[in-house]
């Protein structure tokens, strides 16, 4: 939910329907805990038995299909750890300016802190900070067999909150192991083998951003992330009581998601989008602000390697069913995507739409 993968300029309406979106469905991932859970809080789909399995996955596709959206809770994140990190995402933000900016992010390096005033692109009303499941991270941007350049991204953390680093790479570890059952899930509920995603993270470029929105005077007149769909293939949100997501309906119709305590919220990317040659559509959403509290959020963007091309698989094209989308190295998009923060362009940022294969090849 970055404020580079906004498609739009936006203001938050002076008057909004609010309905609880109760039909984004909550699902239990129970049936996927191993036996030895209560040691590990691992979710694995070996146990499992295919009855139950099927009926899981019937939920998932469900939540893909008919939203981009769904709620999962007894997904094994240990709660313990989740609270730490909330806990030194407030002690960071809770910083004066200058301290936090000792850690900003900039057009060299895009992990670390960010607020409204270290871009030229003011759009939202938060401040946050990134930071990459490896690190760090070594991105080739590809054009054709040859490599374009090379961008190198690194953490960056604050000198005097030295419990920040290892609390955030732990949460980091464990988010990951819940991403990949839900891929697999994901896989299956597309008719694919378990597995079939997996290797497109082999290099991954996930990263983590912790968001803080602070109470806003105007909430009429502003939101906190404007209405956007992720470019990735899938996140994994935490987020705390507040509430403020809303998501775009099938029908055009803003809901807002209600806060299920210790869930997780996820919803399908761009990417899954295009590997499934748009038998899933990622869904627009945005965050309203709060008058009265601030709100934080954590949302996990599970990404693949930069050297990766981006297209539909084969097992979802047919001869009545071509593809939909143009191949697109992973690379460069992710960088032209993250650098628009700090560089004017010309031209509007890269979207899967810019490779859709039926404009291309008009």
């Amino acid at each position: 939910m970055d404020p580079a993968f906004i498609q739009a300029p936006e203001h938050r309406p002076s008057a909004i329907s609010h309905q609880f979106a109760e039909g984004v469905p909550i699902i239990d991932l129970s049936p996927l805990l191993s036996p030895d859970s209560k040691k590990s809080n691992l979710l694995s789909i070996e146990f499992i038995d295919p009855a139950t399995l099927s009926t899981l996955v019937d939920k998932i596709k469900h939540g893909c299909k008919d939203w981009g959206f769904f709620q999962v809770i007894n997904h094994g994140v240990p709660i313990e750890l989740r609270r730490a990190v909330e806990e030194v995402s407030i002690k960071f933000f809770g910083f004066p300016l200058p301290e936090k900016r000792k850690v900003r992010r900039d057009e060299e390096n895009t992990m670390g802190y960010y607020d409204e005033e270290n871009t030229k692109n003011v759009r939202d009303w938060k401040e946050v900070f990134d930071f990459s499941v490896r690190s760090p991270i070594v991105i080739p941007e590809l054009e054709g067999d040859s490599i374009k350049s090379v961008t190198t991204l690194a953490n960056q953390w604050p000198e005097n909150l030295p419990e920040m680093r290892s609390v955030c790479k732990a949460y980091a570890q464990a988010t990951q192991k819940l991403a990949v059952r839900l891929l697999e899930l994901i896989s299956l509920s597309l008719g694919l083998p378990v597995s079939r995603l997996n290797a497109f993270f082999k290099d991954q470029t996930s990263f983590i951003r912790l968001n803080h929105y602070p109470p806003c005077p105007s909430p009429n007149e502003a939101l906190g992330v404007g209405r956007h769909k992720d470019f990735g293939a899938l996140t994994v949100l935490a987020q705390d009581d507040v509430g403020g997501l809303e998501v775009k309906r099938k029908d055009g119709e803003w809901v807002a998601v209600k806060p299920v305590p210790n869930s997780y919220i996820i919803n399908i990317g761009d990417i899954i989008q295009v590997w499934s040659n748009d038998e899933y559509e990622s869904a627009e959403h945005r965050v309203v602000v709060n008058s009265k509290r601030e709100r934080f959020s954590m949302p996990f963007f599970y990404i693949p390697s930069a050297c990766e091309f981006i297209e539909p698989l084969e097992e979802k094209m047919s001869e009545k069913n071509p593809p939909n989308y143009l191949p697109y190295n992973w690379g460069h998009f992710y960088i032209s995507r993250k650098l628009s923060n700090f560089k004017k362009r010309n031209t509007e940022n890269l979207q899967i739409q810019h490779f859709r294969a039926s404009k291309l090849n008009a």
